[in-house]
């Protein structure tokens, strides 16, 4: 075992070195740096920078923005979207919608990033817990795409991939309390968006700016599974154009379901300074620490209690056992030989620590010549635990035991130990000119993203559950290998105002440079075989153009529509090349084509967004048993199974009737979505089926009531229809319906002594206690897995301000 500790810690020593290289040669750069490239000029008619580079057009804490009023904006209580642009995506020529930072600071505390995209139109977002914290818990999909193929980016950052083993889930990098607003297009992102992921959907997350006055931020909540959640944020005001914050939370929670915790500790930092010459700079810094215990999914027959379970478990509370069991032999004279030990909490955790920087400068290069250049560097580790039973550690001790040196027979249930680190960094810029009736981008973005696994089964003490891992006496090993991904995108876009700027018309491009490769032992295969494959591939388009065009019928009321066409790095890229034999084909990077059409009204006492669509999703990508082309070996693995088509409309509006003084909200969101494959398997029939996890109708309605100026109640719900669990649809699950709501009571604004601000919130998910199957993991063929819905989750918080 000496020599994989070596490695590993030799790999981490090297990381260790380059992270400080490349973070004191980012800070260098933009610091040194008179000319940086650009990103977004000045855009008058649109509040909104989904897709954009934009960077620090964001409110400072204390602004006052999402209370303003004119003739364009719908005026919403109790924390909801105030500003049309963005409720709707006003003078977006595709369909956006978002959320302020008043509705979300009116969610639960401590909500995470994916999880807030639930209220948005199009998307089907499930998780394990009623805060989103449970990473492999969470799924997204949204017309013909699921989580994978979404692009995220934070302040201007792209987040690569979701991946959670090796990824940047958005959940690891954004507090609420520090997020401005979260902007989503369900269809396609603008054309210079930076991701490798999207096939069409982006989600831009924007945070705070310092605040222009010193001051601080306590807020603490407990709530239902002994939640405790503590956070801290001090202002520093604004000094000679020089401001900054620093943020501080911690959560602390049981699993709602069987043993276990989840513990995070996240901070959060922003310096910006604003020079006389117009540099508007800015560095961030995010860090995040999580460990928590998994939850196991479920079968239907399970979730029935019609499996046999040995410990008799069923429905919704079916969850890890929070002791060792006393469990027949199964193996004369090896105790804990019974495969069913390995339904025991403390063999099911994760660990992750990963830090973000972030560095960036914007300002005017001549009168209509405007840039931006942002650089990032991430830094990520942590590790995985995973049982393994004694008859499978066995079979594959004797596998390798001749082949490895210094293996030891396993002794009852095995230590599974994965290993992540990486390092990612990257940089965009962009130049923007204004020449008249045309506005001009042109940018760049370049990333490479360095990622490490390693993966071995070491015996416990006395092979018992419970005991000390012996990390010195490794069973057999699985996987030690290097990937890298490296992006270059350029992209190109003139808008065209016309008809005295009613007509604005989008001509984009870009071109997307996409190379992979892994080194080293990717299976256990490898090990077998002794050989460390170098496999490469690369992914090219030049040409991928956007087309769109956002009409002004009247001032209130707009047409608008889009067309483009995108590509992405094959999901799971890694997945993708380390779990079969080298032989195995590369498969062809997954496409798609986005067509929108659609129309809003902008009133003030009511929107409305009505957008229809049709996407067809060509080459994806599945991973099936079939046999390898060129031989007659049959493996699983990782293919082109054909297109899948998607079309549907999108709704969302809210209203202000003129009811009880103008103090009630209505808001609506209503998807309907076919999503069907066009192509058959080679052993199956599936043309014309529905994509899993799809259903085809998803609405919510929400009711506000300002029932004085310090206290408004808010009750809302979310119906999802059936969905199918399998390609070949053999499977469903029942649509079902849930009701949240909150209560805020305070005053944003009043004064004893320090005391500027004080607020006491309840929050309550799932209201009625409903019982329902959430999280699918989809299959081919079989019966899916599936993680129950949270039960009813009570929540309080008290915020004060100073």
């Amino acid at each position: 075992m000496s020599h994989v500790i070596e490695s590993l810690d030799r790999n981490n020593q090297i990381l260790s070195v380059k992270r400080r290289k490349y973070l004191w040669l980012m800070v260098a750069s933009v610091l040194s740096s008179t000319q940086y490239c650009a990103a977004e000029a000045n855009n008058p008619d649109s509040t909104s920078s989904q897709g954009r580079t934009i960077i620090n057009d964001s409110p400072p804490s204390d602004s006052n923005a999402d209370q303003s009023v004119n003739d364009n904006a719908v005026v919403v209580v109790g924390r909801r979207v105030t500003d049309a642009s963005l409720a709707i995506g006003f003078n977006q020529n595709h369909n956006t919608s978002a959320i302020t930072q008043k509705a979300l600071l009116s969610a639960p505390a401590g909500i995470s990033g994916l999880k807030m995209l639930e209220s948005l139109p199009g998307f089907n977002v499930q998780s394990n817990d009623a805060l989103g914290l449970y990473e492999f818990g969470n799924s997204v999909s949204v017309r013909a795409f699921n989580f994978q193929q979404i692009g995220f980016v934070v302040d201007g950052i792209p987040l690569g991939r979701s991946d959670q083993f090796g990824g940047s889930p958005i959940f690891r990098y954004v507090d609420n309390e520090n997020t401005a607003r979260v902007v989503a297009s369900t269809g396609t992102g603008d054309v210079s968006a930076p991701s490798y992921a999207s096939l069409g959907p982006i989600v831009e997350y924007t945070t705070t700016n310092p605040a222009k006055k010193s001051g601080a931020t306590v807020s603490e909540t407990l709530g239902s599974d002994n939640l405790r959640r503590s956070f801290v944020k001090l202002e520093s005001g604004e000094y000679d154009g020089l401001s900054a914050y620093a943020s501080f939370s911690k959560i602390n929670s049981d699993l709602w379901r069987g043993a276990g915790t989840i513990d995070r500790k996240h901070a959060e930092g922003k310096v910006r300074f604003q020079s006389d010459s117009g540099h508007d700079l800015t560095f961030k810094v995010v860090y995040n620490d999580f460990y928590d215990h998994d939850v196991p999914s479920v079968t239907y027959a399970q979730y029935l209690g019609q499996a046999n379970d040995p410990f008799g478990r069923s429905g919704r509370d079916f969850g890890y056992l929070g002791e060792v069991p006393n469990l027949p032999v199964t193996v004369p004279n090896i105790k804990y030989s019974n495969p069913n030990y390995n339904q025991y909490y403390q063999q099911a955790i994760n660990q992750r620590h990963d830090v973000l920087y972030g560095l960036s400068d914007q300002f005017d290069v001549t009168s209509n010549i405007k840039n931006v250049t942002t650089l990032y560097y991430e830094d990520k580790e942590g590790y995985g635990v995973s049982p393994e039973a004694y008859a499978t550690s066995l079979k594959n001790y004797t596998a390798e035991k001749n082949i490895i040196q210094g293996l030891y027979a396993p002794q009852g249930l095995q230590y599974g130990l994965s290993t992540i680190s990486g390092d990612r960094w990257g940089g965009r810029t962009a130049f923007v000119w204004n020449a008249g009736a045309h506005q001009v981008e042109a940018g760049a973005w370049l990333e490479r993203d360095e990622y490490h696994r390693t993966q071995a089964r070491y015996n416990l003490e006395g092979g018992n559950p419970a005991g000390e891992p012996l990390l010195n006496q490794p069973v057999h090993l699985q996987r030690d290998y290097q990937s890298t991904r490296d992006t270059l995108q350029l992209n190109l876009k003139d808008t065209w105002s016309l008809l005295a700027d009613r007509l604005k018309l989008d001509f984009g491009v870009k071109s997307l440079n996409l190379d992979y490769d892994i080194h080293g032992f990717r299976n256990p295969n490898d090990y077998i075989n002794q050989r460390q494959p170098t496999l490469s591939a690369s992914w090219v388009n030049h040409f991928l153009p956007q087309i769109g065009a956002v009409y002004n019928l009247t001032p209130h009321t707009q047409a608008f529509g889009s067309w483009s066409k995108t590509l992405a790095l094959p999901r799971s890229a890694d997945d993708v090349f380390s779990q079969s034999g080298p032989t195995v084909p590369t498969p062809e990077a997954e496409t798609a084509q986005n067509f929108e059409l659609g129309y809003r009204i902008n009133q003030s006492t009511y929107n409305l967004s009505l957008a229809s669509y049709f996407t067809q999703f060509d080459h994806r990508i599945q991973p099936y048993a079939s046999p390898v082309p060129g031989s007659t070996t049959t493996e699983t693995w990782y293919q082109n199974i054909g297109t899948t088509n998607a079309y549907g409309l999108e709704f969302t509006g809210r209203w202000k009737p003129e009811l009880l003084n103008n103090r009630v909200v209505l808001s609506s969101n209503l998807s309907y979505n076919v999503a069907r494959l066009k192509d058959n398997l080679p052993t199956l029939t599936i043309a014309d089926n529905r994509m899993p996890d799809s259903p085809t109708w998803i609405a919510q309605l929400a009711a506000t009531y300002e029932v004085n100026p310090w206290a408004v109640v808010n009750v809302s719900t979310r119906y999802l229809g059936k969905r199918y669990t399998n390609l070949t649809n053999s499977e469903t699950v029942p649509s079902f319906s849930v009701v949240n709501a909150y209560v805020d009571l305070g005053y944003d604004s009043f004064k004893i002594g320090a005391l500027s601000h004080i607020k006491l919130r309840f929050n309550v998910d799932n209201l009625f206690d409903k019982r329902y199957l959430g999280t699918i993991y989809t299959t081919v063929n079989t019966p899916a897995t599936f993680l129950p819905g949270p039960a009813r989750t009570l929540q309080a918080t008290l915020t004060a301000r100073f």
